[in-house]
């Protein structure tokens, strides 16, 4: 069966001193996917010493509005630390969507044409950005350049996946250059 690779979360800083991390959650379904045993792929942050792949969630709970994890592999506040900036991935099937119909996977966006909100053609969406802040569209302008766009409604206030294209609300310096940069 063919799967799609999908960001669901990012390790914070460690809570307590038995390995317990907090999850900048990035999946609106954070119960399916941190449920207990539930296995993630591992992308380590730059300069990271890590070596799991894989981590397996034991346990979870919410505290003070942070969802709080705990993994079979990191056992104390040492190993916590160390995890830290980690981002997770799980995999789904090819023709999984999100049940928000406001939600939608890289997948899904990558190879996307850009269009200005008067449907003039832009570039095409070559990458999405997670942030800590917000996403961010990597976009490929006509022009070869590539830039990035903050992925908030309002400066993209329209993905139509049917017809194949993502709307941005373009400003100078935006994806087209500042009238100095031409």
């Amino acid at each position: 069966m063919e799967t799609i690779d999908v960001v669901v979360g990012r390790l914070g800083k460690p809570h307590g001193l038995k390995g317990e991390v907090t999850v900048d959650v990035r999946t609106d379904e954070p119960a399916l996917r941190f449920a207990d045993g539930a296995v993630l792929e591992v992308e380590k942050p730059r300069g990271s010493a890590v070596t799991w792949r894989t981590l397996r969630v034991a346990r979870t709970r919410w505290h003070q509005g942070v969802l709080l994890a705990t993994f079979e592999e990191i056992g104390d506040r040492n190993a916590a630390e160390a995890a830290r900036g980690i981002v997770l991935h799980a995999q789904l099937p090819a023709d999984a969507t999100p049940e928000d119909p406001e939600e939608f996977y890289d997948h899904q966006l990558v190879g996307l044409a850009v269009v200005d909100t008067d449907g003039t053609a832009l570039g095409t969406v070559s990458s999405v950005v997670h942030g800590g802040a917000q996403d961010l569209l990597g976009v490929k302008a006509l022009d070869g350049r590539d830039t990035l766009v903050p992925f908030v409604a309002a400066l993209v206030p329209e993905v139509d996946l049917a017809a194949g294209r993502v709307v941005v609300a373009d400003r100078p310096g935006l994806v087209t250059p500042l009238p100095e940069d031409d």
